[in-house]
């Protein structure tokens, strides 16, 4: 069929549960039950976000290289200098005039065979005192090394930091326009603290994590393997005593990031649905005041703010051990080579040099394992993050424009259903079959009980959901033919919610024609009665409203959203209980002004107060999604149906109340 798509499986819960979708102010927040991702993938994926900055991180990991290699050349040619120190301080007390060898034959002669041996491995000339030239010269090449290191590092870290910050910024553009992407019923399904969570906190959390882990890892990576080399051109034998270390690195970290990583996805699964809790209650501030729930309010809010405590604390503990454990195998190395290396100085296998050397290798190799300890918690929480973030991104988009798109030739607003079926899960039909032509210039009222299907009926007209079967055609052309975007700007809405932005009332009106002149804006305030109460104002039209527009009142707010879709000249219009929250006086200057936006144009008009869709051309009663009448007010009284009933309840409640 025309319309059918591929979202049907995912409508399940799409009906809206109270503010954000949490079950209203006093519930709990619903979790989306999503089955979290393993480390692994997401990692990689949160990696190969860098692939578009392929040639920057080439860069970035050469200078990586340059530095890590000036850098671990500095302990072996300090090596040198303290071979340098020692030949001198012990040569100059030896006979000058004697070659080494001379010297130690006379000391085996003599029964000195341990300082023999000592001497065999020390490069020195019998009489010669310290070489400061030389020493000056080591000193010097040791300087240049370290302070180019040093600029190196900072050249790397720098166009990581810009590498990692245009990946975030790509990221979030991609969020930006995936949310754009989504069904309406994936926000019907997901609370709104829940999401804000994940595209700010998730968000900056992922990037912090690769900000701080990224540049580190690189260096401890490069360090490691630059260190290791050095090691075994020093000493094989204690280098291969060294690498006990990474075994047992490896080994430690797994089996507590195993354990930790399960609580980093918690806690940020937490941490989301407390923001949800809290948004919600916010929302719903003043039923908490007024149902004095505010005690209930509190201990659920003690109670999820409980669960992300336990779940943060820990994590943080669990990650935390990592760090004092790999000090202790780091430190148990240390000794393991000072007494080996000890041991191979006394025998004339090694120079002191080198044994002090090998020590600074060793307190290097095992700080970057250290490093990498400590920046698991740190990743794992950037992943848990990400596989959050990642979620947001693979969910289920909406069903593509058609393509090529077909566009109405004429704005004339015919709409017609043919057949439609709709269902928001496939074992509960709401519309079945349901068939009517709205002519152009007719306004069509829909009216019904709570539930049967009214609001539904107009949310196909805009394709915020997509029809099971049948088609709905607007000026001839099927609306599953067209793009979102030329439907939507042929078709004005003004729903019971009134929603107006921090900005302007001029702002405000003109949002849904951005281009318009100053002269059209004034056109529809006149029109939709706005002129009479802006003028009141401080700023006239260039009052500035709150977030929550609290300096105007419900009546203007409607009034102001009115003249906003006056604005856009829409060809269909959709009215949904646009009067049902105001005054009985406002609501005849809400009347009066939709009466001249729905001039010339098709309506559909979903009200609850009867009184109010008398004068309408068409009037649709829906129980249970189906068009169970249709006709004019005085027919449907004449036929004595359910709009009799409908009609007749209404003014007899007004009768029983004003008694």
């Amino acid at each position: 069929m025309s319309g059918q798509t591929t979202q049907n499986p995912n409508r399940a819960g799409m009906m809206r549960r109270g503010p954000g979708g949490g079950g209203g102010p006093f519930g709990g927040a619903g979790m989306p039950t999503e089955k979290s991702m393993t480390f692994g993938p997401s990692a990689r994926r949160l990696i190969g976000r860098l692939s578009p900055h392929r040639i920057p991180v080439v860069v970035v990991i050469v200078l990586g290289i340059i530095s890590v290699v000036f850098t671990v050349l500095g302990p072996w040619l300090l090596g040198q200098g303290t071979n340098i120190i020692f030949a001198g301080a012990i040569g100059q007390t030896l006979p000058a005039g004697m070659t080494k060898e001379q010297v130690i034959e006379n000391l085996r002669a003599s029964g000195q065979n341990m300082q023999a041996d000592l001497l065999s491995g020390i490069d020195l000339v019998p009489g010669q005192h310290i070489d400061f030239d030389a020493l000056a010269m080591v000193l010097g090449t040791v300087l240049v090394l370290y302070v180019a290191a040093s600029i190196f590092s900072w050249l790397q870290a720098r166009l990581l930091n810009t590498v990692v910050q245009r990946t975030v910024f790509s990221l979030r553009e991609e969020v930006e326009a995936k949310i754009n992407r989504l069904p309406l019923g994936y926000f019907d399904r997901m609370p709104r603290g829940e999401l804000l969570s994940r595209v700010t906190n998730d968000m900056d959390n992922v990037a912090q994590s690769l900000q701080q882990t990224l540049s580190q890892l690189l260096t401890s990576v490069l360090t490691v393997a630059g260190i290791l080399v050095m090691m075994f051109v020093t000493s094989p034998l204690l280098a291969v005593i060294s690498l006990v270390t990474i075994p047992l690195t490896i080994g430690i970290t797994a089996v507590i990031a195993k354990r930790s990583q399960k609580l980093f996805v918690a806690q940020w699964s937490h941490t989301g649905a407390l923001n949800a809790q809290v948004e919600e209650n916010f929302t719903g501030h003043a039923l908490v005041k007024v149902f004095g729930r505010q005690r209930e309010v509190e201990e659920t809010f003690r109670a999820k703010n409980e669960q992300l405590y336990q779940a943060s604390f820990g994590a943080q503990f669990v990650s935390g051990i990592i760090m004092p454990a790999m000090m202790f195998v780091g430190n148990l190395v240390y000794v393991i080579i000072a007494v080996v290396g000890g041991l191979q100085v006394a025998t004339g296998a090694l120079s002191i040099g080198a044994v002090q050397a090998f020590i600074q290798y060793s307190r290097q190799f095992t700080q970057p394992l250290t490093q990498l300890g400590s920046m698991v918690n740190l990743l794992q929480s950037g992943v848990a993050s990400a596989e959050r973030v990642f979620e947001l991104l693979d969910a289920g988009e909406q069903t593509p424009d058609a393509a090529p798109a077909q566009s109405p030739s004429a704005s004339q607003g015919r709409l017609v259903f043919e057949n439609v079926s709709f269902r928001y899960t496939p074992d509960k039909p709401l519309i079945d079959d349901l068939s009517l032509v709205a002519e152009p210039g007719m306004t069509v009222a829909i009216v019904g009980p709570t539930g049967a299907g009214k609001t539904t009926l107009v949310n196909l007209i805009m394709r915020f959901y997509e029809l099971d079967g049948g088609r709905i055609t607007l000026d001839g052309v099927d609306i599953a033919q067209m793009t979102r975007r030329d439907l939507r700007s042929r078709t004005g809405m003004v729903l019971q919610d009134t929603w107006l932005f921090g900005g302007t009332i001029r702002d405000n009106i003109a949002y849904g024609r951005p281009d318009a002149t100053d002269d059209e804006i004034l056109e529809a305030a006149r029109a939709t009665y706005v002129d009479r109460f802006v003028h009141s104002l401080p700023d006239g039209y260039d009052t500035v409203l709150d977030d929550e527009a609290s300096n105007v009142s419900a009546g203007e707010k409607q009034l102001l959203t009115i003249a906003r879709a006056f604005l856009a000249k829409p060809s269909v219009l959709i009215l949904d209980e646009a009067t049902s929250s105001v005054d009985t006086r406002t609501e005849q200057l809400v009347q009066k002004a939709m009466s001249a936006l729905r001039a010339d144009r098709t309506s559909f008009v979903i009200a609850h107060r009867l009184s109010t869709i008398r004068d309408a051309d068409l009037i649709l009663v829906m129980e249970a999604g189906s068009i169970v009448e249709q006709g004019t007010h005085s027919e449907l009284l004449a036929a004595g149906g359910a709009y009799y009933t409908l009609y007749n309840s209404q003014f007899a409640s007004a009768l029983i109340d004003e008694g």
